[in-house]
C-alpha cells in the first residue's frame, strides 16, 4: 500500500493513525490466527468500545467472558501508545510470567508487521520479556512478585486475568504509587468467587465508589455467537465453571446467604437512580413522593468512625419496592437529620432504626425534633407499640434491637422476600454487598473486609412491615369488623325450642286472626 501513498498522505495518514488508535487497529494492526496465520485485525463493535474506554478513562476495568479477544486489543491499545507517543513505559502482570510475556510478544508482533513507512520508532532493544523502541517507550513483563515495577514510574499498568493473581490486594498497594502520578491502568479478568481484590474493585466500580471504569462483558457480545455455539462449548462442563467462565458470575462459591440464582434476577433489574440527592450525594432515588402511598424508613446506624457506613432504605410498602436508599460514612448527629428530613418529605414515613449503641441518639435526636412516626417496641418480646401509646411506658423502647435472637429472624425474613420475589431492588449497593454476603460456621454474615450495612437496614425494614404494620393493620382490621358487627347486626335472637315449630306457627296464626277481628270496623266502614 505504501507504494501507492504520497509523502503528504503518508502525513496525513501517520497524524490519523496517532490521533485515533480505531483507526490504526482497524487499517494497519495485523494478528495472528491460529487457521489463517497473519490476518488484518478488524474490530468487532465491543472491542471498539473498549478502545475508546481506554482512552476516555485512567481507571478500565474488564469483567469478561473467555476467547474474546480483549488481550488482544489490549495488546493493540499498548502498540499505538507506545508508537505515537514518547517516553511511555508499560508494564504487563499476569499470574504467571509466560502469561504476561504472550501478551507483550503480541504488542511486538503487531508493531513488526506494520508498514514500513508508519514505523515512526523502531525497535531498538528486543528482549524475550520486553522491547523498546527508539522513541524510549518501553514494555516489560512481570510475574506477581512483590518488587514488580516497585521502582518505576509507569504510563500504564495491564493486569491480565486480575482475578486469578494471589495477593493481588498487596500487589496493588506496591504498584498504586508507580501509577499515582498520571498513569493507567487496564485490569480485565473471568471472575474467580468472591472476596479478591478483582471482585472488590469491580463491584465497587458499578456501584461508582472508585475511580474504575467498569466494563463487563459476557459471552454472547460476539457477533459470531449463538446459542447453538454456547450449547456446543458448554456441554461438558459443570454449571459453577459456566458461570465462571462465560457468565461473569462472580458468585459459584454457593456459600452465599441468598442464592446466586436469585443475585443474578436481582441485577438484571438494577438500574441507576433518579435523583442522586443530599450533601453527599448519597442519598439515592428511584422514584418520588406519592400521596396515595405508605413509606417506611428503616436505618442501620454506624459508629461514624470510618470503618463502616450508615445507611438507610424508603420501602414503598404496598408494593415492598425499594424506592430509596442512603449508603455514607455520617456522624449520627447529622445522620438524625437526614432520616428526619427524609421521612417527612415522605409523608411522615414510619421510622424504624436499630437501637443498638450510637443507634439509640440517632433515636433521641429524632424524639427531641418531634418526629411523629417512630417505631417503638416492648423489650423482649418486640411487639410493635404505637408512638402515643408508648409515652411514659417504661417497658417500651424505641427502635428495633438487633441481638443474637432477633438478627437470624431478620435475615431470614429478607431472604424469604427475595426467594419468593416479594422485594425489588433497584440498588447495585445493595446487590453488591448480597454477592459476599455468606454463610461462615453457620452464621450469616459480610465476607471480611466488606461491609453488610444496607443488608441489615433492609432486613429490618423486611421484618418490620412483615410483623409489625402488617400485623398491626390485621389486628385494627378485626377490631373494625367486631366494632361494626355491634353497631350494624340487627338479627334477632331466635329462642325457639326445636320441636315447637308448629306450635310457634300455630299461636302466629291465631294472633293475626285475633287482629283482624279487632280491625274489622275499617273494612266495614
Amino acid at each position: 500500500m505504501s507504494y501507492k501513498l504520497t509523502k503528504k498522505e503518508i502525513l496525513k495518514e501517520v497524524l490519523k493513525c496517532g490521533k485515533d488508535s480505531q483507526y490504526f487497529n482497524n487499517n494497519y494492526a495485523k494478528i495472528p490466527h491460529p487457521g489463517h496465520g497473519l490476518i488484518p485485525f478488524k474490530t468487532y463493535d465491543y472491542q471498539e468500545e473498549l478502545l475508546e474506554a481506554f482512552d476516555d478513562h485512567r481507571f478500565t476495568i474488564i469483567l469478561k467472558a473467555r476467547q474474546l479477544g480483549i488481550s488482544t486489543i489490549v495488546a493493540g491499545y499498548i502498540a499505538w501508545l507506545m508508537l505515537f507517543h514518547r517516553d511511555k513505559n508499560v508494564l504487563v502482570v499476569a499470574t504467571k510470567l509466560s502469561t504476561a510475556a504472550n501478551l507483550v510478544r503480541k504488542v511486538k508482533g503487531i508493531i513488526k508487521h506494520l508498514p514500513t513507512w508508519l514505523k515512526i520508532a523502531n525497535i531498538d532493544v528486543d528482549n524475550k520479556n520486553s522491547f523498546e523502541l527508539s522513541n524510549g517507550s518501553q514494555v516489560k513483563a512481570s510475574s506477581t512478585s512483590a518488587d514488580a515495577g516497585r521502582s518505576e514510574s509507569l504510563s500504564l499498568l495491564v493486569v491480565d486475568e486480575a482475578a486469578h493473581v494471589e495477593n493481588l490486594t498487596d500487589l496493588w498497594t506496591a504498584l498504586y504509587p508507580t501509577i499515582s502520578t498520571g498513569g493507567r491502568c487496564i485490569a480485565l479478568s473471568t471472575p474467580n468467587g468472591v472476596g479478591d481484590w478483582f471482585h472488590e474493585t469491580y463491584t465497587k466500580s458499578d456501584a461508582g465508589q472508585n475511580e474504575f471504569f467498569p466494563i463487563r462483558l459476557y459471552w454472547d457480545v460476539h457477533p459470531e455467537r449463538d446459542e447453538s455455539w454456547f450449547e456446543t462449548e458448554t456441554k461438558n462442563m459443570s454449571k459453577r465453571q459456566i458461570a465462571q467462565e462465560y457468565e461473569c458470575n462472580f458468585n459459584t462459591s454457593g456459600d452465599t446467604v441468598i442464592h446466586p440464582d436469585d443475585i443474578l434476577r436481582i441485577k438484571s433489574i438494577n438500574c441507576e437512580p433518579t435523583y442522586k440527592v443530599g450533601m453527599d450525594r448519597n442519598i439515592w432515588l428511584w422514584e418520588e413522593y406519592k400521596p396515595d402511598k405508605t413509606y417506611l424508613l428503616s436505618a442501620d446506624v454506624s459508629r461514624g468512625d470510618g470503618k463502616d457506613f450508615s445507611a438507610f432504605h424508603i420501602f414503598e410498602l404496598e408494593t415492598l419496592k425499594i424506592i430509596g436508599e442512603y449508603q455514607g460514612k455520617i456522624t449520627p448527629d447529622l445522620f438524625a437529620e437526614l432520616i428526619f428530613n427524609t421521612g417527612r418529605e415522605f409523608g411522615n414515613a414510619m421510622v424504624v432504626v436499630e437501637n443498638n449503641s450510637v443507634g439509640f441518639h440517632v433515636l433521641e435526636k429524632l424524639i427531641e425534633k418531634e418526629y411523629t412516626n417512630i417505631y417503638f417496641s416492648k423489650k423482649g418480646s418486640h411487639e410493635y407499640v404505637e408512638q402515643y401509646m408508648a409515652e411514659g411506658n417504661s417497658s417500651v423502647i424505641p427502635g428495633f434491637t438487633t441481638s443474637h435472637k432477633t438478627r437470624p429472624l431478620i435475615i431470614a425474613k429478607f431472604e424469604e422476600f427475595i426467594r419468593n420475589k416479594m422485594l425489588t431492588i433497584y440498588s447495585k449497593r445493595l446487590t453488591n454487598e448480597l454477592d459476599t454476603f455468606i454463610w461462615r460456621n453457620g452464621r450469616p454474615e459480610a465476607q471480611r473486609s466488606y461491609n453488610d450495612d444496607l443488608i441489615m437496614a433492609a432486613a429490618i425494614g423486611c421484618w418490620v412491615r412483615d410483623t409489625a404494620i402488617i400485623e398491626n393493620q390485621r389486628d385494627i382490621a378485626y377490631k373494625k369488623a367486631f366494632l361494626n358487627a355491634m353497631i350494624t347486626n340487627k338479627t334477632h335472637l331466635d329462642t325457639r325450642i326445636p320441636g315447637m315449630a308448629k306450635q310457634n306457627t300455630m299461636e302466629q296464626a291465631i294472633d293475626e286472626r285475633k287482629k283482624m277481628r279487632d280491625h274489622l270496623w275499617i273494612l266495614k266502614g
